[in-house]
């Protein structure tokens, strides 16, 4: 996830910047099935993974809230 939003901040646009950042939305949801996996076959205790599973939900959100404000950002320069 952190590549593909470090990856993403030295883009152009916004729209690009945000298709990194979709990129690191999927990566997030593909790390909590690995937590959820690892949980499952007793690699980390179920408390680990659910603190883990939360601190992956919390930077989604991050990341929905970032796309987000691109997205105000370009529509409002669109009206410019």
């Amino acid at each position: 996830m952190p590549a593909n939003i470090v990856e993403g901040s030295g883009e152009q646009t916004a729209a690009n910047f945000s298709r990194f950042l979709r990129i690191a939305l999927n990566s997030s949801t593909e790390l909590e099935y690995h937590l959820i996996v690892a949980s499952d076959r007793k690699l980390i205790s179920a408390a680990q993974s659910l603190t883990l599973r939360s601190q992956v939900i919390e930077v989604r959100k991050m990341l929905y809230g970032l796309r987000r404000h691109l997205a105000s950002r370009s529509d409002a320069a669109k009206e410019l």
